[in-house]
């Protein structure tokens, strides 16, 4: 069973920093893309920042130039780098990892992604 363990969220004042970190354990498939989303109170969870197994990243058009995305493959770990951070970048952010699951012979392999439980990032003024 993948286990995903997020830490590093917090309180941190305006153009602050903070380094997110996540985990994933129990891996028994081939992790593919990796990434960050976000979630703020009463709003949808959105993309933040993802990185495929060749580290080829993505970022939301809000974070660019401020966050970095990376991973560690020895270690099933992707991390996000966050700096300047604004208010409005407060919010709960969940990590994910995508695995390529063979469901069963001869059936075609799927992604599968799995979430981590989410850490709250509280950037105050």
């Amino acid at each position: 069973q993948v286990q995903m363990a997020e830490s590093g969220g917090g309180l941190v004042q305006v153009g602050g920093s903070l380094r997110l970190s996540c985990a994933a354990s129990g891996i028994m498939f081939v992790i593919n893309a990796m990434g960050w989303y976000r979630q703020a109170p009463g709003k949808q969870r959105e993309l933040v920042a993802t990185i495929t197994s060749g580290g080829s990243t993505n970022y939301a058009d809000s974070v660019k130039g401020r966050f970095t995305i990376s991973r560690d493959n020895a270690k099933n770990s992707v991390y996000l780098q966050m700096k300047s951070l604004k208010p409005e970048d407060t919010a709960v952010y969940y990590c994910h990892v995508d695995l390529t699951v063979v469901p069963g012979i001869g059936l075609p392999p799927e992604i599968v992604r799995n979430w981590g439980q989410g850490t709250l990032v509280t950037v105050s003024l």
